[in-house]
């Protein structure tokens, strides 16, 4: 009996220990892909052993991948960490770039621009002529002590290229900033930052492009044709300009990659966002806090502002950019505008005499401004005009401030509210009832139309605020 109790504790202890193995097999926390050689010496590979690198759509595509095999740990279950390593053939190693890839991760990849970044700026390899580089992997095995593994060397070619300008400005005499190459126009980069775009004003006259603030070489003119640019690099090249026959809004995209050109008239304001500031305005003289025009969705050479002004001045820049350099729209007289350069000298800025509720229209298509102080009315059945809204009863607008309008003299019984104008189409803007001491703008055009009521005929004050929509009527 108790040599069958020791033989089944026997059995126990075996299947105990072939537990352990078979744990001590599978506890590894690295999951190593299928497509990866498992065992055997380090080796690494790539996907190319030559390229010829382009900077058409460099930031998005890559230029090659390296691979490498997971090596041993000789049997000893460790961890392997593996750093990628790569350098000018022959320097041995000693100028690499290397990249630590840790635990479990088997290839890296590289951008076209971020492996010419480092052949340029690393390695000082020239542009145009093929740069030879040696790849190796180096693994380190977490034993104790720590063991390296040395992958072979495997040698790839690359011909970078020279990155074209990241900046580009347009001057000439069709441009808003004129011939000074210190306050050139400067070009927006696109997704592709080898492609600039322009959309704005020019004058008739002609232009060129430059790729640095303040120098006229390098730029690039006018090519073969209109559609063409050339590089100039020296003054005793050919300095042909591009002509732009008449003034308006144009749309300019130059790819330095293609040498290609697009210029093109549009019928589209030069400037799509306008602002309001100044000592009247809501906010202020503080630039960042100018209030924005509301651009029309039907015709967008129109800006509009509605809202109250305060005794003071008032011009639009066109951003809300702190230093006031920008552009702006200023005062050539009370019904006109011109674009005011910025940086230049002049502050041309219209007068508000009161404060008052305001519709300012602005038109870009020929500079033309209007600036109109709003007005208030009574109408309905419980004023002497009835519903006639083109005899619509004129409240009295205060001394001091154009907010507040006030009516005394008799009301019926019946119902009323206060258009804006005396309009025949009832589509104007009108004040409404949210009770008797208060008031809210009704919109032109929309289904609304809540009325105070009248309830007893006599003579009343009625005031009505519309800068606070504040509301009352007393009866005398």
């Amino acid at each position: 009996m108790n040599s069958i109790i020791f033989k089944l504790k026997f059995v126990q202890y075996i299947i105990g220990c072939l537990a352990l193995v078979m744990l001590l097999f599978t506890s590894c926390d690295t999951v190593i892909p299928d497509d990866i050689v498992k065992v055997g010496p380090l080796a690494v590979t790539a996907t190319k052993s030559e390229l010829l690198l382009k900077q058409k759509n460099s930031l998005t595509t890559t230029a090659l991948n390296f691979n490498w095999t997971t090596g041993t740990n000789n049997g000893t279950g460790a961890a392997i960490s593996y750093r990628l390593e790569v350098d000018k053939k022959g320097n041995n190693f000693s100028k690499a770039i290397g990249f630590e890839m840790g635990k479990g991760t088997y290839e890296k990849s590289f951008l076209v621009q971020e492996l010419n970044d480092s052949l340029l700026s690393h390695w000082k390899f020239t542009p145009g002529i093929a740069a030879e580089l040696e790849v190796r992997v180096v693994s380190s095995i977490s034993t104790s002590p720590q063991t390296i593994e040395t992958s072979p060397v495997i040698n790839v070619s690359a011909t970078p290229f020279q990155p074209v300008s990241t900046t580009l400005y347009l001057y000439g005499t069709a441009s808003p900033k004129g011939t000074d190459l210190n306050n050139a126009v400067k070009l927006i980069p696109q997704t592709d930052p080898t492609v600039f775009v322009y959309q704005g004003a020019l004058s008739a006259g002609n232009l060129k492009f430059t790729t640095t603030l303040g120098a006229e070489i390098p730029s690039y003119n006018l090519g073969a044709d209109t559609t063409k640019i050339v590089s100039r690099t020296d003054a005793g090249q050919a300095n042909n300009l591009f002509a732009i026959k008449s003034a308006g809004v144009y749309r300019i995209e130059i790819s330095l990659l293609d040498l290609s050109a697009s210029i093109v008239k549009i019928n589209y304001p030069a400037y799509g966002e306008v602002y309001l500031a100044g000592t009247s305005a809501p906010n202020g003289i503080d630039f960042t806090k100018a209030t924005k025009l509301t651009q029309s969705t039907t015709n967008p050479f129109i800006f509009t502002y509605q809202g109250v002004l305060k005794a003071g001045s008032f011009n639009f820049p066109v951003n809300t950019n702190a230093d006031g350099k920008q552009d702006m729209f200023m005062r050539t007289d009370e019904t006109h505008l011109y674009v005011h350069q910025g940086g230049t000298a002049g502050d041309d800025q219209w007068a508000i005499a009161k404060k008052g509720f305001y519709t300012i229209t602005l038109n870009q298509m020929d500079n033309s401004i209007s600036i109109y102080r709003e007005k208030l009315y009574m109408v309905g059945s419980a004023t002497t005009a009835g519903w006639t809204i083109t005899n619509a009863i004129p409240m009295i607008e205060n001394a001091t401030d154009g907010c507040i309008f006030t009516y005394t003299g008799a009301m019926l019984a019946g119902e009323f509210k206060l258009p804006v104008n005396q309009n025949s189409d009832w589509a104007q803007d009108m004040y409404m009832y949210i009770d008797n001491t208060h008031m809210y703008r009704h919109i032109g055009g929309q289904a609304d139309d809540k009325k105070w009521t009248i309830a007893t005929a006599g003579n009343y004050v009625i005031t009505a605020n519309i800068e606070t929509l504040a509301f009352s009527f007393v009866k005398q």
